[in-house]
């Protein structure tokens, strides 16, 4: 008899690439009946906090505030270098509190702002597609762009104002970790190992067949020029993405430490434990 989950991913091409083999129909989880919803990651990260998933692509800011009753899984990561998110705007004088466009208050790059940001900066939080229209066109000083983001701000005409990621570099020494594949702890050793297991396989099958891969991440992503696509897959995803190394395990303990600093309370205790499977 199979164990069904209820899985929750981004539409991100990094997520739709190591998930294609299992959308697709291409990888079959042994023992495992997948229902999958695919969202923005803000979404995913309030899914998480409501219990709507046993296994979700969260944010590690979120998984914070839910340390307790998850674990990360050691596939599927989001985390690096030079995968930061950015602040950009559109090359105007900034007032004495600039309108700051973050996209999720749960999200890692907001959390990011918090530790790196102007504490004087009026946070708005919107979904992150909408965020280089508004500082295009005005409607607000900054943005905290992620995602595609990355790669197309300057299509919009706006500029580099500060590299998130490279400053949480300069501060710790060590990768980013953006966000990473949750399960419940409840589920048990032996389902969470079924699911690694077949995220593995999945992400193994995108390597050796990318045309198919490249199939599914058109089929969702915002962004629909292939050199794009394969640039977000070039960047998230990475030998963190299939195999969380030691080097990723002490990044998530220095997002920990550094969160005990942004004044959310929630965030002062946890502690992000990775799963032995």
């Amino acid at each position: 008899m199979s164990t069904h989950l209820r899985v929750g991913l981004s539409t991100c091409p990094n997520d739709t690439y190591a998930f294609a083999g299992l959308l697709s129909g291409a990888v079959q989880p042994e023992g495992l009946e997948l229902d999958f919803e695919l969202a923005d990651v803000q979404a995913l990260n309030e899914g998480l906090a409501a219990g709507r998933f046993d296994v979700v692509k969260a944010s590690f800011a979120a998984a914070l505030e839910h340390a307790r009753d998850w674990v990360v899984l050691p596939v599927g990561a989001a985390l690096g270098f030079g995968v930061g998110p950015l602040v950009v705007g559109a090359g105007r004088p900034l007032p004495e509190r600039p309108r700051v466009l973050c996209p999720g208050r749960d999200t890692t790059a907001t959390l990011l702002w918090q530790l790196y940001g102007d504490p004087a900066a009026q946070v708005e939080q919107v979904v992150f597609s909408a965020i280089l229209p508004a500082v295009a066109r005005g409607a607000a000083d900054l943005g905290v762009c992620i995602h595609e983001g990355r790669f197309t701000y300057a299509a919009h005409g706006l500029q580099l104002v500060l590299d998130l990621g490279e400053r949480w570099e300069r501060d710790t020494g060590a990768p980013l970790p953006l966000g990473g594949i949750l399960a419940r702890a409840r589920l048990g050793r032996d389902v969470r190992a079924a699911f690694t297991r077949a995220l593995a396989a999945s992400i193994a099958h995108a390597d050796a067949h990318p045309e198919l891969a490249l199939e599914v991440m058109r089929r969702h992503a915002r962004e629909q020029e292939d050199a794009a696509l394969w640039q977000h897959v070039e960047l998230y995803v990475n030998a963190e993405t299939r195999a969380l190394s030691p080097l990723g395990r002490r990044a998530l303990t220095a997002l920990c430490e550094r969160a005990r600093a942004s004044g959310r309370r929630a965030l002062t205790s946890a502690e992000l434990r990775v799963d032995p499977s």
